[in-house]
């Protein structure tokens, strides 16, 4: 078996010892450290950074604009709106990599405005109208992001029901369920705009993605790092001629602005709001759950109860700051997982160096019209490597499990099949109430769901007390890599 990215054989350390210091514990900055906790050169900590937010930026301006169009905002009340969010996602950002007390993970982990609740705040719109919805949005967040930070604790004793044949499965899930968006991206990302999928945005994502391979197969060191961010420069270079850039929102960004407190109205407490919106929020610290166990394979740190609870704080803290500063709730981003398992730098302060970015993107519009210039294309092309590589980790992860038992391959099986049926048939559900779609419509919510229930069902229920299930056979193992992990 061909080795995943990020691991030799053994998925301990890396084997690249080109990729310098930040690949692994050898170099001057990682002595005695774990690689996540190694700093790295200024310009290294800025590109690498940089990349991150490449790879994010989509998906944390996507929510706003949509909200902000359905309310019928104007350009200049749309513009304030997305900076606000990315403002937030560094703010979340910085407390989920660097932490501050109980809060925080610490680990390379990137947070951003969740898109699971784009579907119930537009249905708050249509119920409370275009002048009340953002603040009865507002409010409903709060609500339920302090129901998630006391919840946090609790919630993250699931962990123990997270063997390497769960954890595995719902890594590969998030990989493949990241895969259409990649794909959307490679077609033009605007499924309404008549040149969506023309042959030239698809070769302009081909030709992004083999300029990727390119750089990481013959290149070494700091390039090979950077070789996502590379390639989102060449693609974006050689799309000029092609005419897919534009260039137009640099002219009408301001150079200095802040997203004022409660810009649009004092939040507003509606019930039917705020329950949407608490479904909203357990179905985010699921996924935020399953995204930090990947994260913590993929570093080569296992994500213990501690860590989760820690992380999901962070999370949850980070969704009721958000509406004072005009944002929504905040969550994991999965497809930045891909890009460490890629490139290999596990150092959270990377990502936290990426949060600085977003912070100043926040606060200067002009640059996040500068990074807004990444045609879709472009970004489509790097995704299929991205998102791919959270796949092949959860390959990695699964083949830790014991899968010569049918009970295990029973479990990946039907988890895998639950979990890509909103990929394989997103009208699958389209007869259920908008309350049930909004958990069913998460792939890596139902997956990560049946995967725990089918294992406690096929390896815990019904047998003695010390006996311990096939699928269960690492976790000791993991939880001493915890504990040395804790006592450092």
């Amino acid at each position: 078996m061909a080795d995943t990215p990020g691991f030799s054989a053994q998925g301990k350390q890396p084997t690249d010892s080109e990729d310098g210091p930040e690949g692994g514990p050898d170099g001057p900055a990682g002595e005695g450290k774990h690689p996540v906790d190694q700093s790295l050169p200024p310009l290294k900590l800025l590109t690498t950074g940089l990349q991150h937010v490449t790879a994010m930026y989509a998906g944390v301006v996507a929510p706003p604009l949509v909200i902000g169009a359905a309310v019928g905002l104007s350009v200049t009340e749309l513009t304030f709106l997305t900076g606000a969010s990315l403002f937030l996602a560094g703010i979340a950002t910085l407390l989920q990599t660097l932490g501050v007390w109980r809060i925080g993970a610490r680990l390379p982990f990137v947070n951003g405005v969740t898109f699971a609740s784009v579907a119930p705040m537009l249905a708050i719109n249509k119920a409370e109208g275009p002048e009340n919805a953002l603040p009865v949005i507002f409010g409903a967040c709060m609500v339920a992001a302090a129901l998630g930070f006391v919840l946090a604790p609790y919630f993250s004793k699931l962990v123990r029901f997270f063997p390497p044949v769960v954890t595995g499965t719902v890594i590969t899930l998030i990989g493949v369920s990241l895969m259409p968006v990649a794909f959307n991206w490679a077609q033009g990302g605007d499924p309404q705009n008549p040149h969506y999928g023309d042959t030239k945005n698809i070769a302009m994502a081909g030709a992004t993605l083999v300029v990727v391979l390119l750089l990481r197969r013959f290149t070494g060191g700091f390039v090979k790092q950077v070789a996502v961010l590379l390639g989102l420069v060449v693609g974006t270079l050689i799309a000029i001629p092609a005419g897919l850039t534009d260039f137009s929102a640099l002219g009408k960004a301001d150079v200095i602005g802040f997203p004022t407190p409660f810009h649009f109205g004092a939040p507003q407490f509606a019930l039917a709001a705020i329950v949407s919106m608490c479904v909203v929020m357990l179905v985010s610290m699921t996924e935020s759950t399953a995204d930090m166990l990947a994260l913590g394979e993929i570093v080569d740190r296992p994500a213990d109860e501690r860590t989760i609870a820690a992380g999901l704080r962070a999370d949850t803290l980070g969704s009721f700051l958000s509406p004072f500063f005009n944002g929504f709730l905040c969550t994991a981003f999965a497809q930045n997982i891909g890009l460490v398992a890629m490139t290999r730098i596990r150092s959270r302060y990377v990502v936290a160096a990426g949060g600085g970015i977003l912070i100043l993107m926040g606060l200067c519009p002009v640059a996040a019209a500068l990074i807004a210039t990444v045609p879709q294309p472009v970004l489509g092309g790097a995704g299929v490597v991205l998102f791919g590589s959270v796949a092949a980790s959860g390959i990695r992860t699964l083949a830790k499990a014991d899968l010569d038992k049918d009970n295990n391959v029973l479990i990946v099986a039907v988890s895998l099949a639950v979990g890509v049926i909103p990929v394989a048939a997103p009208e699958f559900f389209h007869t259920l109430p908008e309350s049930a779609k909004i958990i069913l419509d998460s792939g890596i919510s139902t997956g990560c769901i049946t995967a725990v229930v089918l294992n406690l069902l096929f390896n815990h229920v019904g047998r003695r007390g010390g006996e311990m299930p096939p699928g269960d056979r690492a976790v000791p193992q993991q939880r001493e890599v915890d504990a040395g992990e804790r006592a450092r």
